[in-house]
């Protein structure tokens, strides 16, 4: 039987799949942890709800829990609050800037303001950006291009 602390540690080493410098947890994602009986439930919230990687990521939580003792896992999805991207931790943030991706603004709902706000790049830290893209690789990111270093980059989308 897993303790709370462990089921959390756990919890902590499933990587994101489309980003793997942070972990579910780091993102947010991972909204709750508790114990049914021997069953772990884990509660997650997709960033968006038609996330591509969401069965990867219900598949890996299941995986890291049973590796680490767990008799029964379940992954359960709500939507409920939508994800935002307030729930990205301080770590994370600094985590895929430097993995190379413009971290997303905390915004506590004031989108406009967010969106306004002047994108840093993330290679050379110059305000001097622009957009080249508003759909990246993936629905929550945008393409933007460093006036500056003249690397094109991504920006997580503030959501």
């Amino acid at each position: 039987m897993l303790s709370e602390q462990q089921i959390w540690v756990a919890l902590s080493e499933v990587k994101d799949p489309e980003i793997p410098v942070v972990s579910l947890v780091e993102m947010g994602i991972v909204r709750g942890a508790a114990l049914e009986g021997e069953t772990v439930v884990v509660t997650i919230t997709p960033t968006f709800s038609g996330c591509p990687a969401l069965h990867a990521m219900q598949r890996d939580i299941a995986a890291q829990l049973k590796e680490a003792g767990a008799a029964d896992v379940r992954v359960e999805v709500t939507l409920s609050p939508p994800w935002t991207t307030d729930w990205i931790s301080q770590e994370a943030r600094e985590k895929l800037r430097v993995f190379g991706l413009a971290p997303p603004p905390v915004h506590g709902g004031d989108f406009e303001i967010a969106l306004m706000e002047t994108v840093t790049c993330p290679f050379c830290g110059s305000e001097s950006t622009s957009l080249l893209n508003s759909w990246g690789p993936t629905p929550c990111r945008a393409i933007y291009d460093c006036h500056s270093c003249r690397q094109a980059f991504e920006r997580f989308k503030p959501l």
